[in-house]
């Protein structure tokens, strides 16, 4: 058996970021091939996956960022939030990110392919279920163009948004937007870009509680209609009071900041806890 130096067993620690005892058993196994034993640690990892298929995988970070004009948002899970915390697993997850910024590919299989330190992403991703020993997976990716789009990461990387604008935005003001759909989670700009479908849901759900509520038939769709226009409040970005100030909503303090402003799209995730 060929003898491993510790040297050789360092710099396998420092390519894969494996366990001292993984790699020196890798190097081992491959009898000094230094890249044949990457390829074992790799097929160990490719093992942990399909072993940990079946697995959940609800923890994770949600981080976004900006290049110019554009944003990104990537999820990436893990089983357990100690992982999620950890500063190579956020690095890992970073390092997506910037591929998916400096590449913008069209959706999450696309950024999978793409290349990302001699491998392709989801390599690299089974790459790390072999060193962390825990199911990973790359779970949404979205992006956003804009004149200018502001990113906002709560905390704990749980929860991330996006807001894009039809030009330069004061720094504070852009803040602000994105919190705001991070608080309060609206689900359009204003009441035009709401999904017909969600629109025709709210009235169903509106019409039933009516129904419970023993009102008479012929009055369902005038109380639905006024369930939808609270829900309109509540749920499109420009119709919510601000959250700083809830004597105004969020349009009027837009049209204070810059009368010519206009968010022009955002995109908010969120880890379900």
């Amino acid at each position: 058996m060929v003898e491993i130096q510790a040297s050789e067993v360092s710099k396998l620690r420092k390519a894969t970021g494996a366990g001292m005892m993984d790699c020196k058993k890798a190097l081992q196994e491959s009898n000094g091939d230094f890249e044949a034993a990457i390829d074992i640690i790799r097929k160990k990892g490719q093992l942990i996956a399909s072993k940990r298929a079946d697995r959940e995988a609800t923890e994770g970070v949600v981080i976004a960022g900006i290049d110019n004009n554009k944003g990104a948002i990537i999820v990436l899970n893990c089983e357990t939030d100690f992982v999620a915390k950890n500063e190579n697993f956020i690095k890992f997850a970073q390092s997506i990110l910037k591929v998916s910024l400096s590449e913008s590919p069209d959706n999450l299989d696309s950024l999978k392919s793409l290349p990302l330190d001699g491998k392709t992403v989801a390599e690299k991703i089974v790459e790390q279920i072999g060193i962390i020993g825990e199911k990973i997976d790359l779970s949404f990716y979205d992006k956003i163009y804009a004149e200018d789009v502001v990113s906002y990461i709560h905390p704990g990387n749980k929860l991330s948004t996006l807001v894009g604008f039809n030009k330069k935005v004061d720094l504070q003001v852009g803040k602000d937007i994105a919190m705001q759909i991070a608080a309060m989670a609206p689900v359009a700009v204003d009441i035009a870009d709401v999904p017909p479908e969600i629109i025709e849901k709210e009235k169903e759900i509106g019409r039933d509680q009516a129904r419970l509520d023993g009102k008479p038939e012929n009055l369902l769709d005038k109380i639905a209609e006024g369930k939808l226009n609270k829900f309109f409040k509540e749920f499109t970005l420009l119709n919510q009071d601000f959250t700083k100030d809830n004597k105004k909503t969020v349009k009027q303090y837009l049209k204070e900041a810059d009368p010519d402003l206009k968010v022009t799209g955002f995109i908010r995730f969120t880890l379900r806890q």
